[in-house]
């Protein structure tokens, strides 16, 4: 048996102080089928570099050879080593220890405690509130090399619980740290952790913050960082794009007004609001709700009062504010007739579509105001069209009519600019939700943003001159069609 060697080999191997283990790593190693990397530390993978094995086995790496050893401060939160290879761990001494591509920082203290989790092996890591309290201790380094996560970044720890679990939740961590701050000696970071929380909950001063996510919470306008990092992407590829500039050539009254009516008449078929054309023109041309459909004809009729307006739909935001007060007042007059859907009001609970969860409704006003930000930056009449559309369907801040109002406010932008609004037609619905969802999901821009110049190219071919005319370019457009019936057609006249 002393002899044997085995075909199949875990990937760590350890040391140890059993002489006949000692006696079948040195066969093993003499045989070529392991090699050394570290002390202690032998591997059969011959193949990945040192640095990389040592990395993907590092938390069992700790908990064999350093058992009782705890997880600590920045790497209790992170779990993972730092931009310079530093993992922190609470041990029996104070030491610095280098393996490949990791330094492992020993930091003398008191071991796990009641609460605190077994991870791997005979490692353990602190509990959430005894790494926070950890990450408030003072460290003379900075960045990567400090045994601390910043203080925004805490904060930012700290917002996201308040965000998931409500004041009672970051209650909770407060009283778990107080017990946990008494029985190792840690008040004066309590006193830090308590500052932070309370001003959190606005019950002192927010000057004390730093992280703007903190800061939001404080003032009372928490946001959803996903969704902002998801429209900075937007915003990045929206910015070092040219557009061209696509001329409106229905201005006059009459075919400003033919083109709303479809643009109305789209925009409901596409939310599911279905009527004919005949019926929804005797709706618009009588302003006479049809026969038991009174909540959906006062949608059409809405839609139109805001979109064949030229008046209010030359109105763009120049703050947040205004950003606000327009949203709020176009979704009042579009769902007017449907109160139990709180017209003009941002939602009182969650909603989706699909898959798809939508800004948590208690983040709604704070995440529009920081998406206001990425807006102003930006110029091109379409950008702001294409971003602003975007921001509107992904906050979903009412509890329906969303996706008018985000086709509102974009085309809103055009008109100001005198651009071609843009219809999205029956026949395109698919090729909308599509670009939607994959900008949403993969976080891929370009689809969305053709998807729309496609949507604007076609509908600056449409004359509004007659509604007869119209009508009739939109039929040989196939866009009254279903999408698996046809595809779009653009015929210019």
């Amino acid at each position: 048996m002393e002899n044997f060697v085995p075909t199949h080999l875990q990937e760590i191997i350890y040391s140890s102080s059993d002489k006949k283990v000692r006696k079948q790593i040195a066969l093993l190693e003499s045989t070529g089928k392991i090699k050394k990397i570290a002390p202690r530390i032998f591997t059969s993978n011959f193949i990945d570099t040192d640095e990389v094995i040592i990395k993907r086995n590092l938390f069992s790496i700790l908990g064999n050879l350093y058992p009782g050893a705890l997880l600590s401060h920045r790497s209790a939160i992170e779990f993972k080593p730092t931009a310079t290879g530093q993992i922190f761990v609470t041990y029996t001494y104070t030491k610095k220890i280098e393996l490949p591509g990791i330094t492992i920082r020993f930091i003398e203290g008191i071991g796990a405690i009641e609460g605190d989790n077994s991870f791997s092996g005979e490692l353990f890591v602190s509990q959430q509130e005894r790494a926070f309290l950890e990450n408030l201790q003072p460290s003379r380094k900075t960045g990567p090399e400090s045994k601390t996560i910043s203080i925004a970044e805490l904060e930012n720890k700290l917002e996201k619980i308040v965000q998931v679990k409500g004041e009672e939740g970051l209650n909770q961590i407060r009283d778990n740290a107080k017990v946990i701050a008494d029985k190792l000696g840690m008040q004066s970071e309590f006193e830090k952790l308590n500052k932070l929380i309370s001003a959190l909950l606005s019950t002192q001063p927010s000057k004390i913050l730093s992280s703007p996510r903190a800061i939001a919470r404080a003032f009372g306008n928490p946001y959803d960082q996903s969704r902002i990092d998801l429209f900075e992407i937007l915003f990045l590829e929206l910015k070092q794009r040219e557009f061209k500039n696509v001329i409106d050539r229905n201005t006059t009254n009459t075919s400003f007004q033919n083109f709303a009516f479809f643009e109305a008449y789209f925009s409901n078929y596409i939310e599911g609001t279905r009527f004919e054309v005949i019926e929804a023109k005797n709706i618009i041309a009588t302003d006479t709700p049809m026969f038991n459909r009174d909540e959906d004809s006062h949608d059409i009729l809405g839609t139109y009062k805001l979109v064949s307006n030229k008046i209010e739909m030359n109105i763009t935001p120049t703050s947040p504010e205004e950003f606000i007060n327009i949203l709020q007042y176009r979704h009042r007059l579009l769902l007017e007739a449907r109160i139990s859907k709180m017209p003009g009001i941002f939602k009182d609970k969650n909603n989706r579509a699909g898959e798809t969860f939508f800004v948590d409704f208690e983040l709604v006003k704070g995440t529009l105001i920081k998406s206001f930000d990425f807006y102003k930056a930006l110029t091109d009449p379409f950008a702001k069209a294409a971003y602003i559309m975007f921001i509107v369907s992904e906050v979903h801040p009412f509890l329906d009519g969303n996706g008018r109002i985000a086709r509102v406010m974009m085309n809103a932008e055009l008109v100001k600019a005198e651009q071609t609004r843009i219809i999205i037609p029956t026949v395109y619905r698919d090729d909308y939700l599509g670009a939607l969802r994959r900008l949403t999901r993969q976080q891929d821009p370009l689809a969305y943003i053709k998807m729309l110049q496609r949507a604007q190219d076609f509908s600056a071919t449409l004359k509004a001159d007659t509604m007869e005319e119209l009508e009739l370019q939109l039929e040989l457009s196939n866009a009254f069609k279903e999408h698996d019936e046809a595809k779009l057609k653009i015929i210019v006249q």
